[in-house]
């Protein structure tokens, strides 16, 4: 595959040259497409680990849960990209090589969630708000990942006469290979014309869909309900963006585009969960238990400690000093004290939220009538 291209907006009077290599070390190369990747996961991680109290999930058992789930993803990325693939691999070394593009979106995102499912397990992680965060932080990788299929010049669509369509030495050469391939399928291409940049298209739907999540956080009704909010959004997104490409991985002989069936089964599934969640949550306020960092303790104390609860609608800054607060109660619990020893007091912010506030015991009938106004009898003088 080619190292260099000279990539061409026409309509907009854009010119750049890619080299696909970012550094080379001992005749090892390092390529854009591989930093790019590792990028978007970093930042993806970062705002996972930032946003986690509000979730209330712990940050160190977290790392735990991310690192397995993207190892498994890239891992599942690939499997499906090679079963998919519409040619036959000459060695195991080329099965597994990914530096020259090659991961299968879907496969990357089913096996991140259910690897990363089955840590959160191991990891006492609780599962549906993990996915919450998760899927912001997903969105944040496939925004930036996507990049790498500029720089490598794939992953585009058919003919353009739009003022962003695209040109270079990789688009006209793959086009021309594919030429007939395609006009097979119905679909017709000039490899010497401008194609859709659908990378582009991606990128920018994972980044506004970050913003709507983002905005939305507080607003939550339910647990998993940005994960549902996600694959509702990527889903749509996917199915029109993949109707545009050249390469996409088909089932079988069938025509079916792999993407787009995945993408109306979960989006589909995703809809009907998202119905029945917000039914069930209706006229509730979403309490999100806060993260507890020694849990062995927390086992040890049983009744003597209680987990504080905040309002999904709180600020992140009373998450983080909730938590703080909750998990110094804790450290300071005194476990070889008597039993019925209370907890050390707590903090006005770490009380339980308002809506689970005990009611004022109701007076009893005596003082009730103690406390009712005198009716002044048949007879009495004014």
């Amino acid at each position: 595959m080619e190292t260099i291209f000279h990539v061409q907006f026409p309509g907009l009077g854009l010119e750049f040259t890619l080299d696909r290599v970012a550094l080379s070390l001992g005749g090892f190369n390092i390529y854009w497409y591989g930093v790019l990747i590792a990028l978007g996961l970093i930042l993806g991680m970062a705002l996972a680990f930032h946003y986690a109290p509000d979730f209330g999930l712990n940050a160190d058992r977290l790392v735990d849960v991310v690192v397995v789930g993207t190892i498994m993803g890239i891992v599942c990325a690939r499997i499906a990209y090679v079963a998919m693939a519409p040619f036959e691999y000459e060695s195991i070394w080329d099965m597994i090589a990914v530096r020259d593009g090659g991961l299968a979106i879907y496969g990357g995102v089913i096996g991140a969630f259910v690897f990363g499912g089955l840590a959160a397990r191991w990891r006492r992680v609780p599962l549906l708000p993990l996915f919450d965060v998760v899927a912001m932080g997903f969105l944040v990788g496939q925004g930036i990942g996507r990049w790498g299929n500029f720089v490598n010049q794939e992953a585009f669509g058919t003919n353009t006469t739009l003022p962003w369509g695209m040109y270079s030495e990789g688009t006209y050469n793959y086009l021309t290979g594919v030429q007939a391939t395609l006009a097979a399928q119905g679909i017709t291409v000039d490899p010497t014309q401008p194609v859709h940049p659908t990378f582009l298209y991606e990128s920018l739907w994972c980044l506004f869909g970050l913003l709507v999540l983002w905005l939305y956080r507080r607003h939550r009704r339910f647990h998993g309900q940005l994960f549902l909010m996600y694959i509702i959004w990527y889903g749509l997104g996917r199915y029109w963006i993949e109707g545009l490409r050249t390469d996409s991985l088909l089932i079988g002989d069938t025509g079916l585009r792999f993407s787009q069936i995945v993408a109306l089964v979960s989006v589909a599934a995703a809809v009907t969960l998202m119905v029945y969640g917000l039914q069930r949550s209706r006229g509730r306020t979403l309490l999100v238990p806060l993260a507890v960092e020694d849990i062995k303790k927390q086992d040890r104390a049983g009744d003597r400690f209680t987990p504080d609860s905040l309002p999904a609608s709180a600020p992140h800054r009373e998450f983080v000093a909730a938590t703080a607060a909750m998990n110094k109660r804790l450290a300071d619990l005194d476990l070889d004290a008597p039993a019925g020893t209370a907890e050390p007091d707590r903090a006005p912010e770490q009380q339980a939220a308002p809506e689970q506030q005990a009611e004022p015991a109701a007076p009893a009938p005596e003082d009730a009538a103690a406390d009712r106004p005198r009716t002044p009898e048949t007879g009495d003088n004014p």
